[in-house]
């Protein structure tokens, strides 16, 4: 299996390893200014924020890129992949990184874990911007509501029951030098996306020891929390505390993996201004597959003082 340098590439980034609530994290930084922090999503790595770390820190911003707990070169623990934990860790690398505040940017699960901070943690997160993931309430109403046909997105979600069983998926996912891994992300993504050197750094880094396990326990999780009574408390604080931070909400139009459907919506969850964003030609990685678009927008309404409702 590679190792965990694989995750440290070269750049016009600084890497960094950060201590918060006593797990270490890996996490790449460029630029100076107000702090955006960058959470990603799955199957990917903190590199997968590289278009943005360069366009934010040019645009005069302080972007930090990291890797979840669980992936990259961050710590492994065997438990804490649950939403409220994975918030927990967010939260306190923006105190770790010397800020009491940040504008933070989730894609995918890093998406339900900014949904998680902006509400649980409203003092830490001055903007939210979320990409291709519905509020946590929004995103299982459209699962549950939905039938289980082609174009629902039940059935876009059904990779999920198959990361229930033990041990398989893990094997899956890692076997073929992660070969599962690429055929996901092409499934997900727009037509000629993504190209072959990308695909191949997304590969190795999955296949580091323990970030197939991990990666896999918070979708077991998400699933098996809605039979649960800590999965009934986290949705209940989700809906009695709605985002108060200004809110932007991107989405490619093509994707595949979380239907455009099913992520509108997520507004009524929302106090402050809020705004939506569909990025065409784009699948469930709108900020790698159209960046310039992609930053357009999102730089955009970080400027903007007054954003829209």
């Amino acid at each position: 299996m590679p190792a965990e340098s694989v995750v440290f590439v070269d750049g016009p980034w600084a890497h960094r390893t950060v201590t918060a609530g006593g797990t270490r994290f890996h996490l790449a930084e460029a630029g100076e200014g107000p702090l955006v922090l960058l959470l990603h999503g799955f199957p990917l790595f903190w590199w997968s924020w590289h278009h943005q770390l360069t366009a934010l820190a040019e645009a005069g911003y302080r972007a930090v890129a990291v890797d979840l707990r669980g992936y990259g070169g961050s710590d492994k623990p065997p438990r804490g992949y649950d939403l409220n934990t994975l918030a927990g860790d967010a939260s306190g690398l923006v105190r770790a990184l010397g800020e009491p505040r940040a504008a933070v940017v989730g894609h995918a699960l890093g998406g339900l874990v900014a949904w998680t901070m902006a509400s649980q943690y409203p003092k830490v997160v001055r903007r939210l911007a979320v990409v291709s993931m519905p509020h946590p309430v929004r995103f299982r109403g459209a699962v549950l509501s939905s039938v289980p046909a082609r174009r629902s997105q039940a059935w876009a979600s059904r990779h999920m029951l198959g990361f229930q069983l033990p041990v398989v998926p893990e094997r899956r996912l890692v076997a073929g030098e992660a070969e599962l891994v690429g055929r996901i992300l092409r499934a997900w993504s727009r037509p000629g996306w993504p190209d072959p050197a990308t695909e191949r750094r997304f590969r190795e880094a999955f296949r580091i020891q323990g970030v197939a396990h991990s990666a896999l326990e918070s979708y077991r999780w998400l699933f098996r929390s809605q039979v649960r009574p800590d999965g009934h408390r986290y949705l209940n604080a989700m809906r009695r505390r709605p985002v108060q931070a200004p809110t932007l909400q991107l989405h490619g139009a093509l994707d595949t993996c979380v239907l455009p459907g099913s992520a509108q919506g997520s507004g009524r969850y929302v106090d402050g201004p809020y705004r939506w964003r569909l990025i065409e030609g784009a699948g469930h990685f709108p900020h790698q597959e159209r960046p310039d678009d992609f930053d357009t927008a999102l730089i955009g309404w970080l400027d903007d003082t007054e954003p829209d409702r």
